[in-house]
């Protein structure tokens, strides 16, 4: 349980999250994805990321129940701080990043697959941004990488998710999979990019990025500036603690 790191195939890192039973990581689980996700593509040895997760959705975003029992404002700070860092790791991993998504993929999960360089989803996987119904906001920049400008408003406005078939008629999922064929649709799209010159590949990476249009790290800081504001006027927690009292209902 939590991040792990494992050799998938030469050239091949696998990062796993693994946090029953919704992989929420609590601030920590942040900060150690983001240190796997670097660590490996500092490694000379892998050519290529895969981001997976196990259980039956790929991440669910911060883990709320951490937060509304932490006083005061640690656990919101480290969970921003840590969110921040983690996309940031994927998107400045000196290799090039697949993420496999299955079941759901929300609020941070969006933040993780919207930096990725590559997405391959399973056939019941969905995205969405339910931050405007838990008292935040954020990732909008993550999802405007994966939809277009108007769509991605209307998702954020609503906290509606949109399934892989629909993103893969955008064009930013490559491939939807079953869910039994999902770690293989990936290695196999790794183990060809793992067979180039990494020397190559790593320096088209770092190229892509620094012609990207949108400046994914400042603009999601950003956004969680506003987080903060909610949360001084009382209205994040008053929507945390809904979301936890509505679990509990369930």
């Amino acid at each position: 349980m939590g991040i792990t790191s494992s050799r998938a195939g030469p050239g091949v890192t696998q990062v796993t999250i693994d946090f029953p039973p919704v992989n929420a990581p609590p601030v920590q689980g942040w900060f150690d994805l983001a240190s796997a996700i670097l660590a490996a593509g500092d490694d000379p040895e892998t050519h290529v990321v895969i981001l997976r997760a196990e259980g039956r959705g790929f991440c669910a975003g911060v883990d709320i129940k951490e937060m509304q029992r932490t006083e005061g404002h640690g656990a919101l700070i480290g969970a921003n701080r840590g969110c921040a860092a983690s996309f940031a790791a994927v998107y400045d991993c000196a290799v090039p990043v697949i993420a496999t998504v299955q079941g759901f993929c929300l609020g941070g999960g969006v933040g993780l697959v919207g930096n990725s360089d590559i997405v391959i989803a399973s056939d019941d996987a969905y995205f969405g941004l339910p931050e405007v119904d838990r008292g935040a906001l954020g990732a909008a920049t993550h999802l405007a990488r994966l939809v277009p400008q108007h769509l991605m408003r209307t998702l954020y406005y609503t906290a509606r998710t949109i399934d892989a078939k629909q993103l893969h008629h955008h064009g930013s999922v490559y491939e939807v999979v079953s869910r039994e064929e999902l770690d293989d649709a990936a290695l196999k799209l790794a183990d060809e990019i793992a067979a180039k010159d990494t020397r190559v590949i790593r320096r088209a990476k770092e190229a892509i990025n620094g012609i990207d249009p949108q400046p994914v790290h400042r603009s999601y800081r950003y956004e969680q500036g506003f987080t903060f504001e909610l949360n001084l006027t009382g209205a994040s927690d008053e929507a945390r603690d809904a979301f936890i009292n509505g679990a509990k209902d369930a």
